[in-house]
């Protein structure tokens, strides 16, 4: 009698975390919470939601690598605004998950709030900073791979003109752009990049449409983009011009064959399905982890469709600029500040 109370009462807290003020949580198998085989694992999307064909999609691979690989039962929840991500992480972490996953840095004020509450629990955060003893903070070097498409960028324009869309005008994106930058004048000093774009939103395509299209209408010939969801408008606007997107955090090279020159792949999957894989096998560690060019945490796409037409020669170039980075030879610029003294610095030509 006593067992099957017990159970009712796991069934029903596990219940508990279907449906929240921004939507519904998902889960698959059936296996226990905790560590160990069929650990749950509880992971809150942030706005823009799976089906971004970015962001927060990689992070959903990662789990789904984890369910296949590792046996974890995934729960899953979206969020619709920012006041959802306590809701959804409390959620998550009442119901019992091993380890709950916040998809975004926008999450951070929450899970720094809730995280002493479940000091049994164990959490990650994706790209914000939470100093607690139960969070890992996941973390990338964007700019890396931002220098290298802006380094090809600069090879392949004939019009010497590079744009730049982004969604919420923060540090993180102003990240993107001074690699982006950094990379377009090492490549060349006389390359044209036009001031940055902002959608002010992570889930406007119709914006990222906009924005793109006047970037490309002021001579613009390749526009890169670090604004998630939005950032699916800058493409289409690529494809109506006949022009080049450059896409970011995964390959959305195949979304507009041929007008994307190549994507920024943040491998947030990877840092999901590694961080899982820790704490199930108890090496979870918090703190700060980063994932850079040389860790294999952030890469250029394959350029499956572009290949041909960058040539094997611009190619060769970007891999040795790629070559440099990883050896500490070419320092990154990570904000606005750092991209004007790496701009002063450069040889002119």
């Amino acid at each position: 009698m006593r067992s099957s109370l017990v159970l009712l009462l796991a069934v029903a807290a596990l219940v508990g975390c279907s449906q929240t003020n921004s939507g519904t949580a998902s889960s698959t198998g059936s296996g226990a919470s905790g560590s160990g085989k069929g650990m749950t694992v509880g992971v809150v999307f942030d706005s823009g939601g799976v089906g971004d064909k970015s962001f927060n999609d990689s992070a959903k691979a990662g789990l789904d690598r984890a369910e296949k690989e590792l046996g974890i039962t995934p729960k899953t929840v979206a969020s619709q605004s920012e006041k959802d991500y306590a809701t959804n992480i409390e959620a998550m972490a009442s119901a019992g998950s091993g380890l709950v996953v916040a998809v975004g840095f926008a999450q951070d004020k929450a899970l720094k709030a809730l995280a002493p509450k479940y000091p049994n629990t164990k959490f990650a955060i994706v790209d914000g900073t939470v100093d607690a003893p139960n969070v890992r903070c996941l973390k990338f070097n964007e700019e890396q791979g931002s220098f290298l498409a802006g380094y090809l960028a600069a090879l392949v324009t004939k019009a010497k003109k590079l744009g730049f869309v982004g969604g919420m005008e923060i540090p993180l994106i102003k990240k993107f752009y001074a690699g982006y930058v950094a990379g377009a004048k090492t490549a060349d000093p006389a390359i044209e990049v036009l001031p940055p774009k902002y959608t002010g939103s992570w889930d406007d395509q119709l914006k990222g449409k906009a924005e793109a299209l006047e970037l490309f209408g002021t001579g613009a010939d390749i526009v890169y983009h670090a604004a998630g969801r939005a950032g699916l408008g800058v493409i289409k606007a690529a494809q109506e011009q006949d022009k080049y997107a450059i896409g970011v955090d995964s390959d959305q090279d195949a979304m507009a064959p041929g007008h994307v020159l190549t994507s920024v792949i943040k491998h947030v999957d990877e840092s999901v399905f590694s961080t899982i894989s820790d704490v199930k096998s108890d090496k979870f560690t918090p703190g700060t982890k980063v994932y850079d060019l040389a860790s294999g945490g952030v890469s250029l796409s394959p350029m499956t469709y572009t290949k041909d037409k960058i040539g094997p020669d611009n190619l060769k170039k970007v891999d040795a600029v790629a070559t440099d980075i990883k050896s500490g030879k070419i320092k990154v610029p990570t904000d606005l500040a750092e991209l004007d003294t790496y701009l002063a610095a450069l040889p002119k030509k």
